[in-house]
C-alpha cells in the first residue's frame, strides 16, 4: 500500500507506555508514479504545494496529497536544489550539469544561466516577489549573488570562494547562511558583511558524504547540524562602542551538543528540534556494518546537552542502500509537517492530533482517558465519536467482568438514547447480569419499553425479594405493566404466603394501582406503620369502616385520634358498633371522646360506667364527677355491686344521702380524716353528731375529732361525752390545740367588735 499506517511505517525505540509525538504516512498518488521510474534528489516545501526534483532532471509541483499539478523538464541530469520564495510564486532550480533557472510560476519571467561546473545549491530571496528583492545565490565552487539591476539586467558578485564546494545554503530575511568544506558562514545582505564563521567539528568526515544541514528557526536563530554535532546560533546586534572595524552583528552559540547518529536534516518544532539521522549498525551475524533505518527524533536542546523526547525508526523504501547525503528533511512551518525525502520514498511526519491521541489510548485500552479526551476536544476530533468510544469502553469492562462499573458508565455514555439502552440491557441479560444494570436504568427521559423493566423485575423476583422490593419502591409505577407484576407477586405468595417483604411490596403495587382496599388489608395484617399515612393520603375512611378493630389492635392511640379527627367521615355510632365485641377497645375510644368533649358521647355515658368499672377504675370517679349525663342510680348500683367505696360515697353524697355516705366512710374506710373532711364539706350539724356518736368509743377517732372540729363544733360537746378512764392518744396536745383555737377565735371576735365600733 502506498499509504501505510504509522504503526507499520515506523518502530519506536522501545516498547513503552510513552505515546509517540508524531505520526507518519507515505506521500503517494503522483509521487508513487514518479519514484517507480525515477528517484527523488531534493524537495522544497511551501504551505500551498510541494516541489520535487529527481535524478533524471525533472521538477514536479505536487499538492499536499502528492498529486502532480505541474511538470518541468529542467535537465537530463540530477536536480541538486529547488528554492521557493515565501509567496510561492517564484522558483529557483539548479542541476548537476551547471544549469540554473529562476522563473515565475505564474508571471512568465525567467532567468537562465549555465556554469561550467555542477551547481549544488540555489536560494532565491525570500521576498523575491518584490521588485527591490530580485536576488538569488548559487553555490558550486563559489557562492555567487545575482541581482537584477535597474536596467533589468542581472549582475553577479562573489560572496565567497576558496574553501571547497558550497553544499548547503539557507536564506532568511536579510541573512544568508551557507556551508563549505571548512564550516558555516553567515552573510548580512543589507550591510554586505560576513558576520561569522562557525568551523565544523569533525573534519574527518567527507563533506560530500555527510553534508551540513542548516535551518533558520526564526530571523535570528540558525541551527547547524553536521556529522553528529548540533549548534544553535543566535545572531545579535553589536553595541556601537564595540564596533570599530567589526561587523554590526555577531553570532553567539547558545547551545551545542553531540547526537548518537549522523545528522541528515534539521527542523524546529516550537522550542524543540526535529532531527533526521542516518544510522549505521553492526550485524551480529556477519559483524559487518550496514545501513539501518533512518531515525526521526524530537529533542529538547539544553546549553551543553539535549534531552530526547521521542525517537522513531522509519521504514523508508530502499533504506538499505541509502547514504547520509541521500536523506533530506523539509518542513512546512505553518502546519508542523515534516517531509523525510529519500531517493525511493517520501514520508510525511505530522504532529499527532487529538484523534491520534485517542487512537493511542484505545490501542492501550485506556478507555476512560480516551473518553475524557474526546469529551474535552469534541469540537476538534474528526474521526472519533464520543458514543463509539463509550460503547467500546462498556464492552471492554464487560469482557473484564467489571459489570457494575460497566453498568454505571451506561448512564453517562448512553444518555437519553433509548434504543442503545435497550440494546445494552439485552447484552447484560445474555451474560446473566441484569441485576448489575438495574440501578442505573433511566426512569424518565428517556423511558424504555415496559418489557425491559418487567424483565428485570422478574429477574429479581426469582432470586432476591429485597432487591425486588427496592426497585418497586424506587421505580415509578408507570414504567411497567402493574397488573403483570402484581400477578407475578401473587404467584410467588402461593409458595410463601407469609413472606413480609412480598406482602409489603404487593401492598405498594396495589396502592399505585389505586386498589387501596387490598393494600390497606395487607398493611393492617403486617401492622405496618404506613397504614395511617395511607388512609389519610388517599382518604380511605370508607374502606376502614369494617377494619376499625384491626386499626385499634395495631395502634389504639393513633387509631382513636384518627377516628375522632374524622368524625364526619366515620360516625361515633359506627365506631362504637364496630367495637361492640371488643369492650376494652370501646372503652379506649369513648374515654378519649369524653376527654375531648363531655357531651358528644352522652348517649354512651351509662355504658361507660361499666367500661370504666371493668377496664379503667382510676378514671371512673373523675368520669362520675364530670359527666352530667350519667344515670346516678345505675352508677350507684354498679359501684355497690363491685364494692367501690369511694365511688359509692361520692354517688350517695351527690344523691343527697350524706349520712349513708358518712357511714360508709367510717365503717368501710375507717378513715377519720376523710370522715371529718366530708362533714366539713357538707357543713351539716346532724352529720357532726353522727360522726361524734360513731367516734365516742374509738380513741383514735376521738383524737382526730379533737384536732379538727374546733372551728366547726364546740369541742366541749365532745369532751363531755368521753367516758371516765378512757385512754385518748395525744390528749394533752389535742387539748392545747383546742385552747389555742378557742383563744384565737375569741380574739377574732373581739377584733370584729372593735372594728364595728370604729366604723
Amino acid at each position: 500500500h502506498d499509504v501505510c499506517h504509522f504503526s507499520l511505517l515506523f518502530v519506536q525505540e522501545e516498547e513503552s507506555e510513552e505515546e509517540p509525538k508524531l505520526k507518519y504516512e507515505r506521500l503517494s498518488n503522483g509521487v508513487t508514479e514518479i519514484l517507480q521510474k525515477d528517484a527523488a534528489s531534493c524537495m522544497t516545501v511551501h504551505d500551498k504545494f510541494l516541489a520535487l526534483g529527481t535524478h533524471y532532471g525533472k521538477v514536479y509541483l505536487l499538492d499536499v496529497q502528492g498529486n502532480i499539478t505541474q511538470k518541468f523538464d529542467v535537465s537530463p541530469v540530477k536536480i541538486n536544489q529547488i528554492s521557493l520564495d515565501e509567496s510561492g510564486e517564484h522558483m529557483g532550480v539548479c542541476s548537476e550539469d551547471g544549469k540554473v533557472q529562476v522563473f515565475g510560476l505564474y508571471s512568465g519571467e525567467e532567468f537562465h544561466e549555465t556554469f561550467d561546473c555542477p551547481i549544488k545549491i540555489i536560494a532565491v530571496h525570500p521576498h523575491f516577489v518584490r521588485s527591490s528583492c530580485k536576488q538569488f545565490v548559487t553555490g558550486g565552487k563559489k557562492l555567487l549573488l545575482f541581482e537584477r539591476s535597474w536596467m533589468n539586467r542581472w549582475k553577479s558578485s562573489i560572496l565567497h570562494e576558496g574553501e571547497g564546494n558550497i553544499r548547503s545554503v539557507k536564506w532568511r530575511g536579510h541573512l544568508i547562511a551557507w556551508a563549505n568544506n571548512m564550516g558555516v558562514k553567515i552573510f548580512d545582505i543589507t550591510s554586505k558583511q560576513r558576520i561569522t564563521n562557525v568551523p565544523r567539528d569533525d573534519i574527518s568526515l567527507r563533506p560530500d558524504m555527510y553534508p551540513c544541514s542548516l535551518c533558520w528557526k526564526d530571523n535570528v536563530t540558525l541551527i547547524i547540524g553536521w556529522g553528529a554535532s548540533v549548534k544553535i546560533c543566535s545572531v545579535k546586534e553589536r553595541h556601537a562602542s564595540e564596533m570599530r572595524d567589526l561587523p554590526s552583528r555577531y553570532v553567539e552559540i547558545v547551545s551545542q551538543f553531540e547526537t548518537e547518529f549522523y545528522i541528515s536534516g534539521l527542523a524546529p518544532l516550537c522550542d524543540q528540534l526535529v532531527v533526521l539521522s542516518y544510522v549505521k549498525e553492526i550485524s551480529e551475524k556477519t559483524e559487518r556494518e550496514y545501513c539501518a533505518r533512518p531515525r526521526l527524533d524530537i529533542i529538547q536542546p539544553l546549553p551543553e546537552t539535549c534531552e530526547e523526547i521521542s525517537s522513531d525508526a522509519l521504514t523508508v523504501r530502499g533504506f538499505q542502500e541509502n547514504e547520509c547525503r541521500d536523506y533530506h528533511l523539509e518542513y512546512s512551518e505553518g502546519e508542523s509537517l515534516f517531509y523525510i525525502v529519500s531517493p525511493r520514498d517520501v514520508v510525511v511526519a505530522k504532529e499527532r492530533d487529538q484523534d491520534d491521541h485517542i487512537d493511542w489510548l484505545l490501542e492501550k485500552k485506556k478507555y476512560e482517558e480516551a473518553l475524557m479526551a474526546a469529551e474535552i476536544s469534541q469540537r476538534n476530533i474528526k474521526r472519533h465519536k464520543i458514543l463509539d468510544i463509550g460503547l467500546a469502553y462498556i464492552n471492554h469492562l464487560v469482557e473484564r467482568g467489571e459489570y457494575d462499573i460497566a453498568a454505571r458508565k451506561c448512564q453517562k455514555i448512553l444518555g437519553k438514547n433509548a434504543a442503545l439502552w435497550e440494546y445494552e440491557v439485552y447484552k447484560f441479560k445474555e451474560i446473566g447480569q441484569l441485576k448489575a444494570i438495574s440501578p442505573y436504568l433511566p426512569r424518565g427521559d428517556p423511558v424504555l419499553k415496559p418489557l425491559i423493566y418487567e424483565m428485570i423485575l422478574h429477574e429479581f423476583l426469582e432470586s432476591d425479594y429485597e432487591g425486588f422490593a427496592t426497585l418497586i419502591r424506587e421505580w415509578p409505577g408507570d414504567l411497567y405493566n402493574n397488573s403483570v407484576i402484581v400477578q407475578a407477586v401473587r404467584d410467588h405468595l402461593k409458595k410463601d404466603s407469609q413472606n413480609k417483604t412480598l406482602l409489603k411490596t404487593l401492598a405498594e403495587l396495589y396502592t399505585y394501582d389505586k386498589n387501596y382496599g387490598n393494600a390497606l388489608e395487607i398493611y393492617l395484617t403486617l401492622r405496618h406503620k404506613d397504614v395511617f399515612q395511607l388512609i389519610h393520603k388517599h382518604n380511605l375512611f370508607s374502606s376502614i369502616k369494617d377494619k376499625i378493630v384491626l386499626l385499634m389492635d395495631f395502634d389504639s392511640e393513633k387509631a382513636v385520634d384518627m377516628l375522632l379527627d374524622n368524625e364526619d367521615k366515620i360516625s361515633i355510632k359506627k365506631v362504637v358498633e364496630e367495637l361492640e365485641d371488643r369492650p376494652e377497645l370501646q372503652h379506649v375510644y369513648l374515654h378519649k371522646l369524653f376527654k375531648r368533649d363531655h357531651h358528644k358521647g352522652q348517649r354512651y355515658h351509662e355504658k361507660q360506667i361499666s367500661l370504666y368499672a371493668e377496664y379503667d377504675r382510676p378514671n371512673l370517679l373523675p368520669f362520675l364527677r364530670d359527666s352530667t349525663h350519667c344515670p346516678l342510680e345505675k352508677a350507684l348500683e354498679i359501684c355497690q355491686q363491685r364494692n367501690f367505696v369511694e365511688e359509692t360515697v361520692y354517688l350517695l353524697s351527690r344523691m343527697g344521702n350524706s349520712r349513708s355516705a358518712l357511714k360508709m366512710i367510717m365503717e368501710e374506710l375507717h378513715d377519720v380524716d376523710k370522715a371529718i373532711e366530708f362533714a366539713k364539706e357538707q357543713d351539716d350539724g346532724e352529720l357532726w353528731e353522727d360522726l361524734i356518736l360513731y367516734s365516742i368509743d374509738k380513741p383514735p377517732f376521738i383524737t382526730g375529732l379533737l384536732n379538727n372540729i374546733g372551728t366547726h363544733v364546740d369541742p366541749i360537746l365532745l369532751i363531755h361525752r368521753i367516758k371516765e378512764g378512757m385512754e385518748i392518744p395525744n390528749l394533752r396536745d389535742s387539748l392545747v390545740k383546742i385552747l389555742q383555737d378557742y383563744n384565737l377565735q375569741v380574739i377574732c371576735q373581739g377584733c370584729s367588735k372593735f372594728q364595728t365600733q370604729i366604723c
